[in-house]
């Protein structure tokens, strides 16, 4: 089966950042100025967010995970040394240690302000942090195939991207609270199935037609075929601490679409579960991380998420190598070793007992390996 055109699966990914005042660890508005300057750097890379002291970076079209981790590596270190000369540090962290969301800025931008209208308090406390990767399609009829099958593997994803475990100066017992704080919002979540593309875009048009949304793009699903181009968009993730993460990460999701796509050449579909199900094991991935137990829904018991990931692991590893993404999808078994990003921050409150040291520890973390 080498006829499978492997470069179709490009990548796209989206990470978002939190600015931090040096001297106080709390967040801290940066009044667009390393947006404003990023983007006579990175042009329109760099993005505002709802939150003044959110930055939101966005890749070119990568051909593959090595392209990724380049263009990645480069925003991080672009905008890492923006902040730095106007006396701001940075920080990726699904949601800041203790800084409380009453206190940020809202950005002045007519979309944040109909959010916030409609969405009052749910959208005014949603300061959190994610990560968003773009899988490349040959067409959107394939990209709702795909995403159906998809959303069974989100939670064992999202097990590994935790990291955000404190919430407003409280240990939340949560491996990520951000996904809790997100639920807030309407249309989030893991979607429904759609049988064809045409089912998916009559439901966007009757929700724009009947007011409920403006445009496509307030559907914040965990993942999503995108509204406007060929691509399946995951969303579930906390964004990861560092690059070797995100790009680990990224390449799974690739790895799944490319295998599902083999799949389907050759007739053969993942059993599809409802949205209930797979909910269960998004609920427990966010209270544990990697060291609790998903559901088999196959054999109707509980396993070890490790395992889980290792089946997964196997599960695409005929596709790693013509996507070359060998080296960045073996670097999952490193986080499965050093702990997720909550791991890391909790062991560090462990030894401290101070969020401070925690913050610092994101920061400090920002540019490994880039």
């Amino acid at each position: 089966m080498s006829n499978i055109p492997y470069n179709q699966f490009t990548l796209g990914i989206e990470e978002e950042y939190m600015v931090i005042d040096p001297v106080t660890r709390e967040l801290k508005s940066h009044e667009q100025k390393i947006v404003t300057e990023g983007q006579r750097v990175i042009k329109d890379k760099v993005k505002a967010e709802m939150h003044q002291a959110v930055v939101e970076v966005g890749t070119d079209i990568c051909a593959n995970v090595d392209e990724a981790y380049k263009d990645v590596s480069q925003l991080r270190q672009t905008i890492a040394g923006i902040a730095g000369d106007l006396g701001f540090h940075i920080g990726a962290a699904g949601t800041h240690p203790f800084s409380h969301w009453e206190s940020q800025l809202i950005t002045d931008h007519v979309r944040y302000s109909e959010i916030v209208n409609e969405l009052q308090e749910a959208a005014r406390s949603n300061l959190i942090f994610g990560l968003h990767v773009h899988v490349g399609m040959e067409s959107r009829e394939m990209a709702n195939h795909i995403a159906n099958s998809t959303r069974y593997f989100l939670p064992h994803i999202y097990a590994l991207s935790v990291n955000s475990p404190f919430w407003e100066g409280r240990q939340t017992g949560y491996k990520s609270f951000r996904t809790r704080v997100f639920d807030k919002f309407p249309r989030t979540g893991i979607p429904e199935t759609f049988d064809t593309i045409e089912d998916y875009d009559n439901y966007i048009k009757l929700l724009v037609k009947t007011n409920c949304i403006d445009n496509a793009k307030k559907i914040w699903w965990d993942l999503r075929v995108h509204p406007f181009f060929n691509t399946v968009e995951f969303r579930i993730c906390d964004v990861p601490m560092t690059v070797s993460e995100t790009i680990a990460i990224a390449a799974l999701f690739q790895g799944i679409c490319a295998k599902i796509y083999k799949l389907r050449m050759q007739n053969l579909n993942f059993i599809q579960y409802s949205r209930s199900l797979i909910n269960e094991n998004k609920w427990r991935a966010s209270r544990y991380g990697l060291d609790g137990r998903l559901i088999d829904f196959g054999k109707e018991e509980e396993v070890n998420t490790r395992v889980l990931l290792n089946e997964l692991l196997d599960f695409i590893d005929d596709v790693v190598d013509p996507l070359g993404s060998r080296h960045a999808v073996n670097y999952v078994a490193k986080i499965m070793e050093n702990g997720t990003g909550a791991d890391r921050q909790l062991a560090v409150y462990e030894q401290s007992k101070n969020l401070v040291s925690v913050v610092d520890y994101i920061h400090s973390n920002f540019l490994a390996g880039t």
